[in-house]
């Protein structure tokens, strides 16, 4: 079994900066893939982006190139998510998911409970 847990979220202005980070924890999480997600009231699950265990390769949604930089710590078992230049429509509970790929929710196994990001202008 496999742990994760998010941190970081919080209530920052329009324009701002914030630094999400998720732990995973348990005897396989290293060489897992790491991903984050959002959910807005009302919405879907959406993919944000997504890290390779091996750290050499990222996938982004269109809504966070260019904004969002995903990155990864094989020795502490963390994945970040750095977002910049954060918008009212960036709202949203974060989620970091562990092992698997792709833009679906469904093709990730292990998920931790969210935090929340609250972009107020």
């Amino acid at each position: 079994q496999v742990q994760v847990v998010e941190s970081g979220g919080e209530l920052v202005q329009t324009g701002g900066s914030l630094r999400l980070s998720c732990a995973a924890s348990g005897r396989t999480s290293i060489r897992l893939n790491r991903s984050w997600f959002r959910q807005a009231p009302g919405k879907d699950r959406e993919f944000v982006a997504a890290i390779k265990w091996s750290l050499t390769s990222t996938d982004y949604a269109d809504s966070a190139k260019g904004r969002f930089t995903i990155s990864g710590d094989n020795a502490k078992n963390t994945v970040d998510l750095q977002m910049n230049s954060l918008k009212a429509e960036d709202t949203a509970i974060y989620y970091c998911a562990v092992g698997g790929w792709g833009a679906s929710a469904n093709e990730w196994r292990y998920w931790g409970q969210g935090t929340q990001v609250t972009v107020s202008s």
